[in-house]
């Protein structure tokens, strides 16, 4: 009996011995692989970029541009925060380019190469750049991380129709758009305006008792509808209850942009309503244009103020614009001034081959356009809508 229990207690000790080694080893493999994987994560992560080195990047990239494009109009946005990852950078170049197509495209590989070699310096990826129209777009990435979204616009004059000519040679018929604006309150002006019977552009207001039964309304009767967007004033006369202002985010733009819309169903396009200041804030149109390019929408500025910059913007966002080009139809509201204004705007048409004109909902203003619109055709000028003289 002694001897079988020393045999049992030297098995128990071999089989403690063997488990207590293979835990031992177990440990040293798991160790082996955290140091592995550690080091593996501080590689990683020390390939990461800082926002300041990104923004140093965006920088270098800018002035790389504005050598390469001196003409050109070179804006970046500093986006990059530790604190929202994922979040990047953003350059955008406008090649303001009147010459012939190969011109523009020997500017914008000129420019391609000049900023790659930022790229390269910074170890830094392109992705395959994506072409939509006069618009080039692609990312840079470190390590497969997204760091910096270029824009590159090949933007051109837009053609003129002065002296234009139709396919059998003859002089191209004159146009002009009439947009009427300020609609959404009052159901019986608005069901005058579509009595008048010509192709009119009705811009409704957002946010007013009858805006979205109106819109409907409108297309279902042929009209083009367009979201007449509150915008702030210089001396802020007469406010909306919500307009776009100075100094509102882009995620603010965007998201009122998107509520007025649901207010004014069928919207193809917008004009600004008021926006003397907004629509000379450089910074606000350039939020709020990429915002009418995501809908697609065309728009038109209505020139409330001689120095806006919101058609240059929407031009260099690549979305289409016109501008009212003939003077207000109705700042005198009164029958007699409405149709010398309207007269004027077809002599405009007529000697600049398109003109965008802007009136509102007033009885003079219906009853000028009752009187004028019939001879139109016979002075050389077809009224078309709005969408039709965007560029």
């Amino acid at each position: 009996m002694p001897r079988q229990a020393d045999s049992v207690q030297a098995i128990q000790h071999l089989f403690r011995f063997r488990i207590n080694t293979s835990i031992r080893l177990a440990l040293v493999g798991a160790s082996f692989f955290l140091i592995l994987f550690s080091i593996g994560c501080r590689k990683k992560e020390g390939n990461r970029l800082s926002p300041e080195q990104v923004h140093q990047i965006t920088r270098d990239l800018a002035a790389a541009a504005s050598s390469a494009a001196p003409q050109g109009t070179i804006k970046f946005r500093q986006g990059a925060s530790s604190q929202q990852p994922g979040s990047t950078d953003s350059v955008r170049i406008v090649l303001k380019n009147d010459s012939l197509p190969d011109a523009n495209r020997a500017a914008v590989a000129k420019l391609i190469q000049s900023l790659n070699a930022v790229a390269t310096r910074n170890h830094l990826t392109q992705d395959p750049p994506v072409q939509t129209g006069d618009i080039l777009h692609f990312q840079l990435r470190r390590s497969g991380v997204p760091v910096l979204e270029i824009e590159i616009v090949a933007r051109t004059a837009p053609m003129s129709s002065n002296g234009s000519k139709d396919s059998a040679g003859k002089a191209a018929e004159a146009r002009l758009a009439i947009i009427i604006d300020d609609l959404g309150s009052d159901r019986a002006t608005a069901e005058s305006v579509f009595a008048i019977g010509y192709p009119l552009t009705v811009s409704v207001l957002p946010d007013h008792e009858h805006s979205a039964e109106i819109a409907r309304e409108a297309h279902h009767r042929g009209f083009q509808v367009m979201l007449h967007l509150p915008m702030q004033s210089v001396a802020n006369e007469t406010p909306e209850a919500r307009e776009l202002r100075p100094g509102m985010p882009a995620a603010e733009v965007a998201g009122l942009v998107e509520q007025f819309l649901q207010n004014v169903p069928d919207a193809a396009g917008v004009n600004n309503h008021q926006g003397s200041q907004a629509t000379a804030d450089t910074a606000l149109m350039d939020e709020l244009m990429p915002v009418l390019r995501y809908h697609h929408l065309f728009y038109v500025d209505s020139r409330t103020t001689a120095v806006t910059v919101a058609y240059d913007a929407a031009r260099d966002f690549g979305v289409p614009s016109a501008s009212r080009n003939v003077p207000f139809l109705d700042d005198v509201a009164e029958v007699g001034a409405v149709r010398k204004q309207l007269e004027l705007a077809l002599r405009d048409a007529h000697e600049k081959g398109e003109a965008v004109a802007i009136g509102h909902p007033h009885a003079a203003t219906l009853q000028a356009l009752r009187e004028i619109l019939p001879h139109a055709q016979a002075q050389g000028v077809r009224l078309v809508l709005a969408s039709e003289l965007v560029h």
